[in-house]
Formats: C-alpha cells, sequence, structure tokens
C-alpha cells in the first residue's frame, strides 16, 4: 500500500535546511541491502564478496538483524542527526546511539514489532530492561560492521556522497532550495511550503520535530527514499546519492570511441573517472599519467565547461559539469 505525506515547513525550517553525510545511514541501508535477496547489480561483486564474512562473524543474526528488518520501519535510534559541522563521525554518531533515551528505546521496539514477526524475546527484554547496557553491544557490532563491511570503501563512498553535497550545493545557489528539493527523487515534490512524500509502509509526521531538514545522500538505498522524524531533532531525509552505482566500478559509456574521437581518450578516461572529485595527483596516480599532463587536461576541460574545480583546504577537487554528464550519457 502506498501512502502519501504531506509535511508542512515554515520560512524557517526552509533556511534551517542543510545536507551532511551520515556513516550510520551507510551502515543500516547497506546492510539492509546484503539481506535482502535481490541486489542491484553494480553492488552484486561487494554483496558476494561480504555476505559470508558477515555470516562467518556472526553479523546477519545480531542486533542490526533484529533492528533493521529487510523492509518497512527500521529502529530510528540506528541513524542520530549527524551534527551541523564537522566530517562525517561514525564514533560521536555511535556516542549517541548508546545514549538513546530508554523510553525511546521501548516505543521503537513496539513499532518494529507492530510492523513484522515477532523480535527475539530474549533480545526484547533485554533492552527493555537495560537499554543502557545492551546499546553499548549494540553499537559495538554496528562498529563490527562498519569496520569489515564499509571501512575499506570508505574514501570511495565517501567521495561520491561528497560530489553529492557539492552538486546540490550548487543548486541551491542557482536554484534554490525548493528546487533542489523537487529534483532529489521521484517519489518527493516540495511545493508551497509543503514536502511531498510518496512512501511506502509508514507516514511521517513533524509533531514534535526540531526546526529545519536534515539531508542525507545515500550510497545503498537503492532506488528509494528514507525518512526520520525522531523529537526534538529535525526531521532526516535520506536519498540516493548521485553515481552511487561507479564505487565497484563505472559502467562503460555507450559509445566510448565515439567520444574519444572528439575529445581524445585521455580526456574521455579523466572525464568518466570524475563522478566523484579527485584532486590532480590522484588522478595522475590512478591513470599512471604525470601530474603536469593530468593538469593540462583538466585546464583544457575546465575552459570547455566539462568540468569545475573547488578548493577543499588544501586540494584543488574537480568534477563533471551537466555538460559532460549529458556527453557521456549520449
Amino acid at each position: 500500500m502506498l501512502v502519501r505525506a504531506v509535511v508542512a515547513f515554515t520560512a524557517d525550517d526552509v533556511a534551517r535546511a542543510r545536507f551532511a553525510v551520515s556513516p550510520s545511514w551507510q551502515v543500516v541501508t547497506s546492510f539492509r541491502m546484503l539481506a535482502r535477496t535481490s541486489t542491484p547489480a553494480p553492488f552484486r561483486t561487494w554483496v558476494e564478496h561480504l555476505r559470508p564474512a558477515v555470516r562467518a562473524a556472526g553479523l546477519d543474526r545480531g542486533w542490526l538483524a533484529e533492528l533493521v528488518p529487510t523492509y518497512g520501519y527500521l529502529a530510528d535510534l540506528l541513524t542520530p542527526c549527524p551534527p551541523p559541522s564537522g566530517p562525517p563521525d561514525l564514533t560521536a554518531e555511535l556516542d549517541v546511539v548508546r545514549a538513546t533515551d530508554p523510553d525511546r528505546v521501548r516505543l521503537e521496539l513496539d513499532m518494529l514489532a507492530a510492523e513484522r514477526a515477532p523480535l527475539d524475546p530474549r533480545r526484547v527484554v533485554a533492552l527493555r530492561r537495560e537499554p543502557a547496557r545492551v546499546l553499548v553491544d549494540v553499537a559495538a557490532e554496528v562498529r563490527a560492521y562498519w569496520d569489515l563491511a564499509l571501512a575499506p570503501h570508505w574514501s570511495r563512498i565517501h567521495a561520491v556522497l561528497d560530489a553529492d553535497l557539492l552538486h546540490r550545493a550548487r543548486q541551491v545557489a542557482e536554484q534554490g532550495t525548493g528546487a533542489v528539493l523537487n529534483e532529489l527523487h521521484g517519489t518527493v515534490r516540495w511545493d508551497e511550503g509543503s514536502l511531498h512524500l510518496v512512501r511506502r509502509h509508514c507516514e511521517i509526521t513533524r509533531d514534535g520535530t526540531g526546526h529545519g531538514l536534515v539531508l542525507l545522500p545515500n550510497v545503498f538505498v537503492g532506488d528509494a527514499v528514507l525518512t526520520r522524524a525522531v523529537p526534538p531533532e529535525p526531521p532526516q531525509l535520506s536519498y540516493p546519492a548521485r553515481g552511487a552505482g561507479t564505487i565497484w566500478g563505472a559502467p562503460e559509456p555507450d559509445r566510448p570511441e565515439a567520444l574519444a574521437g572528439v575529445l581524445g581518450r585521455t580526456r574521455t578516461t579523466i572525464l568518466r573517472r570524475l563522478d566523484a572529485p579527485a584532486s590532480t595527483t590522484a588522478l595522475a596516480h590512478e591513470l599512471g599519467l604525470s601530474p603536469a599532463g593530468v593538469s593540462g587536461h583538466l585546464t583544457a576541460m575546465r575552459d570547455a565547461g566539462l568540468v569545475r574545480a573547488a578548493r577543499d583546504g588544501r586540494a584543488v577537487l574537480y568534477t563533471r559539469t551537466e555538460a559532460a554528464d549529458a556527453l557521456l550519457s549520449t
């Protein structure tokens, strides 16, 4: 059954809307993807290699399996609101998980039980009676899963998430927040101060939540949007990040030779690599080229409107423009 939710926002809420990267969201959605019987094509190799290791570690039958069902509601306590500044930090998010209010823990257990077959009674009793103690174990299991499944790939995952943030920030500057919300996903629409969501399983309410809206790009969410509304925090919306399928190997363009005939093979290769931000040095190392040569190609493509540069601390990172995306998808 499809449920349509209309969530009202004030002008102040829109002014406080922000984008953020959350490691915890990558944990819960990747675990859900791993547990499902069907896997999107770009992730199959990762899933096939990871499943035996997850089973061997017992992570497929632990707390994550209880709190993150394959479909429907998942425990909100696992996705705390990321801070408004600073780099993504799983350790800080797990500190919040361990400090979850006991009444909130019990409410979420009730919500999980209402949507699925009964949970493991021993686990439920333990979590209800001693949430502070048990949440230490939950956080430890999340960390173990992170170290096994995501930490080895985090630099590439983070690069894709950052590239999405750069893209959205540019859209906000050029078109405004409302236009960006309209382009996040086909099930999301912004209209006259309200966010319209077509979601499966459950509704979302703003009752008691804080001001603003936190928008989180997600590599593993698939073709869906997930939401979280836990008072007194601002509501969260986790949406598919652009380029998520490229982390484990970008698909070949339909006519690579034709594009290489126009741009040259090296520039076409560099352009295809820029699904995620990259520096001149990183591109040179990865592609086996000289930094000076890569710099020359990037300068020419920047002048042609195919790449753009943005400073990140001491580094200058390059990404493709929409014009380059259109060329590669032709």
